[in-house]
């Protein structure tokens, strides 16, 4: 399990999730949060149980069930960092994000916005990663975006990196100045 620590002292305890599609650059985006924030990072794909893993390689679309202990794994992962972390998850169904939420009230997601086209071209052409291109499709199907809920900043997941941390890290410190959401 990958959890990767940055050090900084000039910036304020934050939690946050980088969600989206497989594909959007979650894990980049989220590295780069990390760096950027002095935040440790927490690679969501790395908890999944060796069953999720086996049938997301089988191209098995893993159902709400599949994802629960996941998902109650991740939130406590999430607060059990009372001074910030940035999780990397999909995070696909609002109900998802509430179980995370549950356990982070203040908690953030930076939404990877991408076509289905151009996620299916990025997991075909990746190497060494579990998720079959087989499934985008069902990410697309099970997506509910979460653009209009509160304490969520949709960003273009082909803009420049550089960009996107900008524009993310631009708007976690409007929210931090906000305070919590409601």
């Amino acid at each position: 399990m990958t959890e990767l620590y940055f050090s900084s002292s000039q910036n304020p305890p934050r939690r946050l999730v980088v969600m989206g599609v497989s594909g959007c650059g979650k894990s980049s985006l989220g590295a780069a949060l990390a760096r950027e924030l002095g935040l440790p990072l927490i690679e969501g794909d790395d908890f999944h149980p060796p069953e999720n893993v086996s049938k997301m390689r089988a191209g098995i679309a893993l159902t709400d069930a599949d994802r629960a202990g996941w998902l109650d794994t991740l939130a406590s992962t999430l607060a059990a960092h009372p001074q910030g972390a940035v999780l990397t998850c999909s995070a696909l169904k609002r109900g998802y994000r509430e179980r995370l939420r549950a356990a982070v009230p203040e908690l953030r997601f930076v939404f990877m916005e991408l076509s289905r086209e151009e996620a299916e071209r990025r997991v075909a052409g990746r190497g060494g990663h579990f998720f079959s291109a087989t499934l985008v499709a069902d990410q697309f199907a099970t997506l509910e975006s979460p653009v209009g809920e509160a304490g969520v900043l949709a960003v273009d997941a082909t803009a420049p990196p550089a960009e996107q941390v900008s524009r993310a890290r631009a708007w976690l410190d409007q929210e931090a100045a906000a305070g919590p959401a409601p």
